[in-house]
């Protein structure tokens, strides 16, 4: 067994790896390609980004493809499905970090914290700021998945009324209520906070339209932390030029690194979040802890692992 890691694992976790699996040889390659070694790799360990149809090509072997990410979009899904090669993820392991940034930028507009920090800067002493509590507020989470969870778990220790929104309508841990996407419009105007963690789908592409964001309350924050297709910059843009909300938060764009002409960066009560919310010194020790145990399922033969990914619906 060949397990080739194209991304950075710090000596200190590359070792322990290494060790629990004395059978299995390990290329370590975060920089270049390593050709010959990926030729004969049976397992790729990858963030997702680099795995191109010209990259599998100069991997014959490949059975198993671990993404060390929860978004799967960017892989050529035709090749890997013609190739049966499995794909997992480490879906479950953002919750933590993205919950506390999540969190963080919640509090921070609630209780104006950008604005002491800006009045810091300018040296004034001012108290002529609003400032609002977060308990009593509802939120409305697009996606109540493992994320969105554990961010309505937080939300609940605030009091905090957490409704939650998925395809289905089932319920789900730690919200309040769950409804469907066909039921979102009736609920926007409820809403303080709406809070996507979508995938990327065609169900979920454009879902947010302008008409949405007319149902919202002046004072409401809209924040983006699943994928940005669910809605247009355009339609964002227009949202906050005519009052229909007060803050966007976003940690996801159609194009990144965000163009500098893009009026984002302009415009008052935006929050530009460069795609870092998951990010945590514990990440990749978190993905060895997934994987771990899938490739010693794997070695047996399982080929049912943990967070395995459906390309046809993409995730």
């Amino acid at each position: 067994m060949h397990v080739y890691a194209s991304f950075f694992i710090r000596p200190d976790l590359r070792e322990p790896l290494v060790s629990a699996f004395p059978n299995v040889q390990f290329t370590f390659a975060p920089h270049d390609v390593n050709e010959e070694a990926l030729a004969k790799a049976d397992v790729l360990l990858t963030y997702g980004e680099d795995v191109t149809e010209e990259l599998l090509k100069k991997a014959p072997n490949i059975q198993w493809i671990f993404v060390a990410s929860a978004g799967v979009e960017k892989l050529p899904a035709r090749t890997i499905l013609a190739r049966d090669i499995v794909v997992s993820n480490v879906k479950g392991i953002h919750k933590k970090p993205m919950a506390e940034s999540i969190i963080g930028h919640i509090l921070a507009l609630k209780r104006a914290i950008p604005w002491m920090y800006e009045q810091k800067k300018k040296g004034e002493w001012s108290q002529d700021v609003r400032q609002d509590e977060l308990n009593g507020s509802t939120a409305l989470i697009l996606g109540p998945g493992a994320i969105g969870g554990e961010i309505g778990r937080l939300l609940q220790k605030f009091d905090v009324t957490t409704i939650g929104c998925n395809r289905s309508g089932e319920r789900a841990k730690y919200m309040d209520e769950t409804i469907t996407f066909a039921q979102l419009k009736d609920y926007l105007p409820k809403a303080d906070i709406v809070l996507s963690l979508l995938p990327k789908t065609p169900e979920t592409d454009r879902l947010f339209s302008y008409d949405y964001f007319v149902c919202m309350k002046e004072t409401a924050i809209f924040m983006n932390f699943g994928r940005s297709n669910i809605v247009e910059e355009s339609v964002l843009v227009g949202a906050l030029k005519e009052g229909q909300i007060a803050h966007v938060v976003l940690d996801v764009f159609d194009e990144e690194p965000l163009p500098k002409t893009s009026e984002l960066w302009q415009l008052d009560g935006v929050v530009i979040s460069p795609h870092i919310s998951s990010r945590s010194s514990l990440y990749v020790e978190r993905s060895l802890a997934i994987f771990k145990p899938s490739l010693r399922r794997f070695m047996q033969g399982y080929r049912n692992l943990e967070n395995i990914v459906d390309l046809e619906r993409g995730y």
